[in-house]
Formats: C-alpha cells, structure tokens, sequence
C-alpha cells in the first residue's frame, strides 16, 4: 500500500510537467484559518486580504503566517509564468527558424527555375536576323501592292444548300381536292354571292 506522501509528491511531478495547468488550476489551500479554494491567483488575493485584516486587527503571527501561504503562491505562479514565457520563446524561434528554411527553400527553387529558363532559348529572344540583306522572293500577283493572297482574305461563298424534291401529293388528298366545292366568291361588301 503506498503512503499519501509519495502520491502527492507523485501529483506535484506531474503537475510541473505541464506549467500552463497550473496557472488555471483550482488547489485548495490550507491555512490557518481553514480551506482557501481557487486559481493561484485568487489564492494570493485571498491571502494578502487575509494579511491586511490580521495586520489591522494588531495580529502580527497571523498576518506573517498569510504572507508566507501568499508567498508560495506567487514562487508557484511566477515559475509557471516563466516557464511558459520560456517554451513560447523556444516556439517562435522554432517558428522564426521554419519560415527561414521555408524562405530558403523557395529562393534556391526560384534560382534553379530561372537558371533552367536560361539554359533553354526562349523564342522571340537572343539574336535575330537581319531580312533588310535578305533576298525577297518574287511574287506574281495581279495587286500592284505586292502582297499575297491568303485564304483569309479570300471572300467567302455562302454553301448552296440542295433541295429536297416535293413528296408527291397521295392520290386520295388528290381526288378529294377535286371533289370539294369550291370556296363561294365574296364580293368586297362582305356580302357572299349567290
């Protein structure tokens, strides 16, 4: 069976393993004047308040003893406080370190890139040659302008489109065409004629 000895010195390891635990971390604490519960911070503010009242009311003992429990308090905090200021340092570093690399990294991507495009001749780019010296071929053409016909310039001819031949009327829409009397003449009255 293990002793309450060393399950709180246990407690006490793991709580050092984590600073940032401690700072919102609700102890109880016991005084003389009994349990004090909450933060650190609360705790120290109880203390120092427990240590004004003693000192007022002419009890020094009392009053020394509330600003030794208020003193672990802020060794306590202030550790944890430090601690915390140390690994966000050791973070930001790591951080400013990363973004170096990162930096770094793209800057030497950047220069093979370019140094690979400079390798490669890029068209339009580096020496041209001179056509003034350069024979012109001749060109036949009707235009007095010299230049030469395209299939651009060309006009375009609309694609005649064949027709479909008539279907041929059936022979009953035919006969029943010739059966049917014929519509009666209006004359221009309105009036239908008999």
């Amino acid at each position: 069976m293990r002793s309450s000895k060393s399950r709180s010195r246990n407690k006490s390891n793991r709580n050092r393993n984590n600073p940032g635990n401690i700072i919102n971390r609700v102890y109880d604490s016991s005084g003389p004047e009994g349990k004090v519960r909450g933060t650190p911070q609360q705790i120290i503010d109880k203390y120092n308040q427990l240590t004004r009242d003693a000192f007022l009311s002419n009890d020094r003992v009392a009053g020394e003893n509330f600003q030794q429990h208020a003193e672990h308090y802020t060794r306590l905090l202030g550790e944890a406080q430090r601690e915390i200021e140390a690994r966000r340092q050791q973070a930001d570093q790591q951080n400013r370190e990363r973004q170096q690399r990162e930096k770094d990294a793209r800057a030497e991507r950047a220069e093979a890139q370019a140094n690979a495009t400079a390798e490669q001749p890029v068209p339009g780019e580096g020496a041209q040659p001179d056509l003034a010296d350069a024979p012109q071929p001749d060109i036949a053409g009707d235009d007095d302008n010299g230049l030469v016909e395209t299939p651009e310039s060309k006009p375009r001819r609309q694609p005649t489109r064949a027709r479909k031949p008539r279907k041929p009327a059936r022979k009953d829409e035919a006969q029943a065409a010739e059966a049917a009397p014929a519509p009666a003449a209006t004359d221009p009255s309105g009036e239908a004629a008999e």
